[in-house]
Parts: structure tokens; C-alpha cells; sequence
């Protein structure tokens, strides 16, 4: 009998104690609390930006709205950080959305001395779709960056290719021949600077001969 009681106190306790700690769990427990700043989800996914973050996290976060339809409302909704490199970014976001003269006001907007770096940022993002074989594309870019930084040989080449592209003649040959003076690596630059030039003069000269087959043409002839 003195056993049962022992054993029937000790359950009591037991029961008791948990009892107890349920009622510390069930005042305590953040799951029975909703968060108190909780919003429903925005349009667009936020991927963890703040201002404190890099122009790198901002671009890396903002690329794929970098096109004509998005990039003026996600622009609003998540501004580029206020630096010199998240400028650059901006620009540069602006600019593979076609929007280059947007992209030009904020560099110009920059303190004189800023725009430089800017334009590196730029030039940095622009490069690698060059470098894709996207000179149509990445030609306003360069072109952007050459108002800048109007050494930047590199940027001369790939607007220089665009522009060869597109039949801007004398424009394009300005562009290659500055970029085989400061680049003289025997490669495939300057091997296709080399080849575009050559065939804009060959075109160049066609054009200017055939005018005069076409006088000759229609010259009268006596008897």
C-alpha cells in the first residue's frame, strides 16, 4: 500500500511539472504570434536588398528588369545605392534597356570627377555582351563610355565593329584605326579591325568609281 502511494505521488509530480512547461510553451511560443510587421509579398522579389548593400548586389538584383518595359518602375521601386558605384550601375542598367540618354543624365548628373568611374563601371558591365559577339547591341554602350573615357581602346573596338555593322562609314574607320593605335597585339581585334577596315575601302573605292563608268556611259558619242 505504501508502495502505491510513493508511486501515485511521484505521477503527480510528474504530471504537474509538465503540465507546467506546456503553459511556459503556450505563453512563449513565437508560433502562436504572427510576425508584426508582416506585409503580403510586392510585385517583384526583393532578394534581400537594403541601402547598405553594393552597386554589385543592387545589379545583381535589378539585371533581369534591365529592359525597356521594366526598368523605369523597378528603378523607382529599388533605387540604385546613392555612390559613385551604384550610379555606374544604374547607367549601366539603363543603357542594356536601350535607354541611353537616361544612362547619360545620370552620369552627368555626377560630380565631374565621378564620371570616370562611372563610365568603368559601365564599360565593365557593356564588355562582357561585346565580348558575346553582341556589338549591335553593346555599341551605344561603348559609344557611352567613349564620352568618358574616350582612350579606352577596347571600347573603341567594339564601337567601331557596331558601327562598321550598322554601314556608319567614316565613323566606324575613325574608331578602329584610333583603337589599332593603341593596340597592337596580333590577335583576333586586330585582325577584324584590320579586316573591317580593308573592306570599307574596298567599298569606299567601288563607290567612287562607279559614278564615272556611269558618265562614261552616258557621254554622247559623234560620228
Amino acid at each position: 500500500m505504501q508502495r502505491f502511494l510513493y508511486f501515485a505521488g511521484f505521477t503527480y509530480i510528474a504530471l504537474c511539472g509538465a503540465l507546467l512547461f506546456r503553459e511556459a510553451m503556450w505563453r512563449g511560443g513565437p508560433i502562436l504570434v504572427d510576425p508584426p510587421h508582416a506585409t503580403p509579398a510586392g510585385p517583384y522579389p526583393t532578394t534581400g536588398w537594403t541601402p547598405q548593400n553594393s552597386g554589385e548586389e543592387w545589379f545583381a538584383a535589378m539585371k533581369p528588369y534591365c529592359n525597356p518595359v521594366e526598368v523605369e518602375v523597378r528603378e523607382r521601386v529599388k533605387p540604385a545605392p546613392g555612390t559613385v558605384q551604384g550610379a555606374g550601375f544604374s547607367a549601366a542598367c539603363f543603357a542594356l534597356a536601350g535607354k541611353v540618354d537616361r544612362a547619360r543624365s545620370i552620369i552627368d548628373s555626377m560630380a565631374p570627377g565621378d564620371r570616370g568611374a562611372a563610365a568603368n563601371v559601365l564599360f565593365n558591365v557593356a564588355h562582357p555582351v561585346a565580348d558575346a559577339g553582341d556589338d549591335l547591341s553593346s555599341g551605344p554602350m561603348m559609344e557611352l563610355v567613349l564620352e568618358y573615357w574616350p582612350n579606352n581602346y577596347m571600347a573603341l573596338y567594339h564601337a567601331g565593329m557596331s558601327e562598321y555593322a550598322l554601314g556608319q562609314t567614316e565613323l566606324a574607320q575613325q574608331r578602329l584605326r584610333s583603337f589599332l593605335s593603341m593596340y597592337n597585339a596580333d590577335d583576333g581585334f586586330t585582325s577584324a579591325a584590320r579586316g573591317a577596315l580593308a573592306h570599307m575601302e574596298e567599298r569606299s573605292g567601288l563607290g567612287r568609281l562607279r559614278p564615272r563608268k556611269n558618265v562614261e556611259r552616258e557621254r554622247p558619242t559623234h560620228p
